[in-house]
């Protein structure tokens, strides 16, 4: 059976799977287009391209007729698991008798978690999303059957982001303004904090958000003008400790649940773009309710056409059981060719770029199909030696961040334990573990945390090479991985671009297959 699977609205990506085998997950932002984008006409036709032949499914997601989770519902709509969360009926697709499926967003996070995941088929497991506006736990039977548990909070990952935004005097008054980026920000600067008590303003402002119903839209700033915290600025030391506390406030609203009543001794899946969020993935990960959590690569909105895909097959076969890889993106485009009097073309030695990078150089690294979801894993990649303060200053201006970003380290999977601890193996960089060594400056966050990524040769042959060459320099098999992207931009997937960016940031060199290529001496 050969499923093909459309997400539209933000974060829009098409999916297909044949007979229980990702084929390709491609997302509308990557190939250098704006981060979040909706589906575009470009893209359908780039995923038809790769099927050898018509579908014997079209899986819609449900969604909604504009912007906001509450606005008019697309086919199965945005909420919901029980009846009327999925539709199935006869149709025509490019004139071609075709089953059309549809299921909500909310299901599409919970498959993909479930279909990706290690739970084995007919063992129960819970499963927490947590998004934008759904902060709900499920159980899934031995048949797949999901069984809404508990709404625990309305839309946790918008009132985590609303505490930045609020603080932020470039943030304007605008009821249902928003900024996809403002968590990942807040959740780098909750580092930065300097624990206590919770004061009785930030008490205040904690519990007046927790407790509102639609923020975005019914919550302008200048509503929240009472509190000291209105614009106070996210560089202020008040606000990093408050942010701090908004997120264990957050998080404690969910554990108390789950430790009252998860009571089973079940696996715990975790999705939605909460799932994003390495510190409070640590914390599952480390509380002791759970034999084990999963968080999928994709758990944000990425990953839902693929969810919607897994969700027709458990429907239309019984199984949710996916074989997958991460690296299930587009082949990179070969546009152009480097200019031969500008550089300098030869065959990949991973010896030879492990010692540039020693060096001090900055390397444009792309291998083989880019990864699924927004982490950078090794394919599509900036890399750079781990060990100077200056490097992590580099890399956030190449990147156009704010300086207060990390910067991620990409591992081998066998090393690992010798410099990080906790959270390992990690091979799709979704939890915090603490540094254990000084040597690595460029990739130890301020709170002596790191968003490790671990890697083995069977995972990316490639990138374990260059790690392993590395070591053989330094003694280290760490470097410094973030994403190799134009700033408001999905992960560049084409030469043209790459030189493009690499002119204008001031990269040292790049590695594209089998080839590695440096400029020319002046």
């Amino acid at each position: 059976m050969l499923i093909l699977s459309f997400k539209e609205g933000h974060d829009g990506a098409v999916a297909a799977i044949e007979d229980g085998k990702l084929l390709f997950s491609l997302e509308a932002e990557k190939d250098s287009c704006p981060r979040y984008d909706r589906l575009t006409a470009d893209l359908l036709v780039r995923a038809g391209d790769r099927l050898g032949r018509h579908p014997d499914v079209v899986a819609i997601g449900g969604w909604v007729k504009g912007w906001h989770s509450v606005e008019p519902p697309t086919r199965t709509g945005y909420f919901g698991v029980g009846p009327g969360s999925v539709s199935d009926e006869a149709g025509t697709f490019f004139g071609r008798e075709t089953r059309i499926f549809s299921s909500t967003h909310e299901r599409s996070h919970i498959m993909t978690a479930y279909g990706l995941g290690p739970v084995p088929e007919g063992q129960p497991c819970y499963c927490l999303v947590w998004e934008g506006n759904i902060g709900s736990f499920y159980r899934i039977d031995e048949s797949g059957h999901v069984t809404h548990l508990e709404h625990v909070l309305t839309d946790p990952g918008n009132k985590y982001a609303y505490l930045f935004a609020l603080a932020d005097p470039r943030f304007p008054d605008l009821p249902g303004h928003f900024r996809f980026q403002d968590a990942g920000k807040q959740m780098a600067l909750t580092g930065f904090a300097e624990r206590g008590a919770v004061l009785p303003e930030e008490k205040e402002l904690i519990e007046y958000l927790l407790d509102q119903e639609g923020i975005l839209l019914n919550l302008p700033k200048n509503k929240v003008s009472w509190s000291p915290y209105h614009n106070i600025g996210i560089q202020t030391q008040e606000y990093k400790n408050l942010a701090a506390k908004f997120s264990d406030a957050i998080f404690a609203r969910f554990y108390d649940y789950a430790a009252e009543h998860l009571t089973e001794g079940l696996p715990l899946l975790i999705s939605g773009g909460c799932g994003l969020n390495c510190e409070w993935n640590r914390r599952w990960a480390d509380c002791e309710l759970f034999p084990y959590v999963f968080v999928p690569p994709c758990p944000n909105d990425s990953g839902s056409a693929l969810g919607t895909a897994i969700d027709a097959q458990l429907h239309y076969t019984g199984s949710a059981r996916v074989t997958w890889d991460v690296y299930a993106g587009e082949e990179f485009v070969e546009d152009a060719a480097f200019d031969p009097s500008l550089y300098d073309v030869r065959p990949l030695d991973h010896a030879e770029v492990a010692r540039f990078l020693e060096q001090g150089n900055l390397i444009g690294w792309v291998q083989g199909r880019y990864e699924m979801g927004p982490r950078a894993l090794g394919n599509r990649s900036i890399l750079a030696a781990p060990f100077s303060k200056e490097t992590h200053t580099r890399l956030n201006a190449v990147k156009q961040r704010e300086s207060y970003r990390p910067i991620a380290p990409i591992c081998l999977e066998s090393d690992a334990h010798r410099w990080f601890s906790g959270g390992l193996p990690d091979p799709h960089m979704l939890y915090f573990g603490d540094v254990r060594t000084d040597a690595l400056q460029a990739v130890t966050h301020v709170d002596g945390s790191a968003r490790i990524q671990t890697v083995t040769p069977e995972q990316n042959p490639e990138i374990a090479r260059l790690l392993t060459a590395f070591r053989d320099f330094t003694g280290y098999s760490v470097l410094c991985n973030t994403s190799l992207n134009f700033s408001g931009r999905g992960f560049i997937n084409r030469t043209s671009d790459l030189v493009a960016y690499g002119e204008q940031h001031g990269l040292d060199g790049y590695v594209v297959k089998d080839e590695f290529v440096t400029r020319k001496s002046s």
